[in-house]
């Protein structure tokens, strides 16, 4: 399975191009901040590059610049050429298939009103607003599922029902 989920802010502005064909293509890095033990030890990022194709690609154009808070869902792709000078190059980056406003609208500098630091956009669309669980509520997993198949586990492997 290859499947990334990131959040974090752009690094620099997003770079809109368009193939010989026409299609858009967003071109962007986001640094993400890694876990970290201990109480004195410093914040350290990760600068990932990532690229968006078509109306996701417009999308992050559009509503993103640089330091604007974002999250992605996508995929790690590695690519490979013959540079200028003879050498084969490499690059790994994420192939973004979604993208979500995260934060606050002053955070992320995004315009638009409403509740939008649930909404994104994917191929499929744009994603409506949705509503969140209050903290220390339960989620709503529908009403299909009930959380009583799982009440009677204490915990050991054995119980699982699978």
């Amino acid at each position: 399975m290859n499947k990334v989920i990131l959040m974090g802010r752009l690094t620099r502005d997003v770079e809109m191009r368009q193939t010989p064909n026409g299609v858009s293509l967003a071109r962007f890095s986001i640094a993400v901040n890694r876990r970290f033990a201990g109480k004195d030890a410093q914040q350290q990022a990760d600068f990932i590059n990532c690229v968006a194709w078509r109306q996701t690609g417009e999308f992050i154009a559009r509503y993103f610049q640089k330091g604007s808070m974002i999250a992605v869902v996508g995929s790690i792709q590695s690519r490979s050429w013959d540079g200028n000078d003879g050498k084969k190059q490499y690059a790994t980056e994420v192939v973004v298939d979604e993208a979500y406003f995260t934060g606050s609208r002053a955070e992320s500098g995004t315009q638009g009103g409403g509740n939008y630091q649930n909404q994104g956009f994917n191929q499929g669309g744009f994603n409506a607003p949705q509503s969140q669980p209050a903290q220390g509520s339960e989620p709503n997993f529908g009403d299909d599922f009930d959380m009583g198949d799982f009440s009677d586990l204490d915990g050991s492997e054995d119980d699982l029902p699978f």
